[in-house]
């Protein structure tokens, strides 16, 4: 295990009713605020009321920033970073998941930076300041609540980048697992993909971490536990809020601190997300059994069997080929049973930018816990087609 220094500071206020304790989180970081959200859910199951009687019974001014999409722009960062400078705002609250989180995230950071934002994105060293930003989570999937990190899309360019900076982790996330329960079952698979592929990530390392696993295994299994019921009954609370933390301890660091590595399936939907703006969690699900496949060998199988093992209850007598194959199975079964697709033609993708994104992809996997070259990440491609 490497070394490491442990500091997650956001303040979580986990649990129904939680929001209520909203006027007393902003009270010490600003009085003006700038309001973000998506698609307008928000407006429909009653969170975007209650929070604007809160800012108004204790005179917090507001500004409002709608439309912010499943994947961020950069022209909608620019846009709210204007907002922030013109309106003098001093706390960026987002409401909603990942996407309107990251993209709170990069205003904040954006609306301290004299030049554009696109910088910001890709070189997160030039984060040097922020606005604080609190959030309040309405999709359990991408653990932006407790991160430092931000996933921003230029579509001019096809590119989809990850930025990230210790200031941009979130002062105060407010976690209501009630609050997810209006989120469809197609949505609610693909978060629960996307939180089982940030775990897998950590998961699958060449730095021996062996607590960060077993802690690793135990969030995949309340995944595997809670994701179908989450979907069967929308209204269990109990899934809904094991799979709401889980989110967040699925990349908060802790899983990573001591056995840090480069990632093996985001860079490569990341690509297809910039190309075909898919739903990041439903190209995570149709990827990861096929890169599983790929990169499974002798050297590789002690790994997976072990995860076989420990997550899906494989026989442990199995050789580890074996085994391995049988996990990897299960994987696959698993995000079927939760009714998300298993082939990139399912979403609409073809072959016709494979070169292009394995090049883009490829560059960012020479040290991940199998190097991909280029021509690996097209073989990943067709084999997921």
């Amino acid at each position: 295990m490497k070394n490491f220094v442990y500091s997650i500071p956001t303040k979580i206020y986990f649990g129904e009713g939680q929001i209520q304790k909203l006027d007393k989180i902003l009270a010490p970081l600003g009085d003006k605020v700038l309001l973000m959200y998506g698609g307008g859910s928000i407006k429909k199951n009653g969170i975007y009321d209650t929070i604007i009687q809160i800012l108004k019974e204790n005179e917090i001014a507001y500004e409002e920033m709608g439309g912010v999409e499943p994947n961020p722009r950069i022209e909608t960062v620019r846009a709210g970073a204007a907002l922030c400078r013109e309106k003098g705002i001093q706390v960026v609250l987002p409401i909603g998941g990942g996407s309107t989180i990251d993209c709170a995230k990069a205003v904040a950071a954006a609306a301290c930076y004299d030049g554009d934002a696109w910088d910001l994105v890709k070189d997160g060293r030039k984060i040097r300041k922020a606005l604080p930003i609190v959030s309040v989570l309405t999709l359990s999937a991408t653990g932006s609540e407790m991160d430092t990190f931000a996933v921003i899309s230029n579509m001019e360019t096809n590119e989809k980048i990850g930025t990230g900076a210790e200031i941009l982790r979130p002062a105060a996330s407010i976690l209501d697992p009630s609050y997810t329960k209006s989120v469809n079952a197609y949505h609610t698979a693909a978060g629960t993909a996307d939180i089982m592929s940030h775990i897998l990530e950590a998961y699958f390392s060449n730095v021996e971490g062996y607590m960060q696993d077993r802690v690793a295994e135990g969030l995949l299994k309340t995944c595997i536990e809670f994701g179908v019921k989450a979907i069967e009954n929308p209204d269990d609370y109990e899934a809904r809020a094991n799979l709401m933390w889980t989110s967040s301890w699925a990349i908060n660091d802790f899983l990573v601190l001591g056995k840090r590595v480069a990632w093996s399936v985001h860079p490569m939907e990341h690509e297809l997300s910039a190309f075909y703006d898919i739903t990041h969690g439903v190209g995570l699900a149709i990827l990861t059994p096929h890169w599983m496949r790929y990169v499974l060998s002798d050297q590789t199988a002690e790994k997976f069997r072990t995860y076989g093992v420990n997550v899906w209850g494989i026989d442990k007598d199995l050789p580890a080929i074996e085994a391995a194959s049988q996990a990897i199975d299960k994987t696959a079964e698993y995000f079927r049973k939760m009714g998300l697709p298993s082939r990139l033609e399912e979403v609409g993708i073809g072959e016709e930018n494979f070169d292009i994104m394995a090049e883009k992809a490829a560059a960012q996997l020479r040290s991940a816990y199998v190097p991909l070259t280029k021509e690996d990440v097209k073989e990943i491609y067709r084999r997921a087609k």
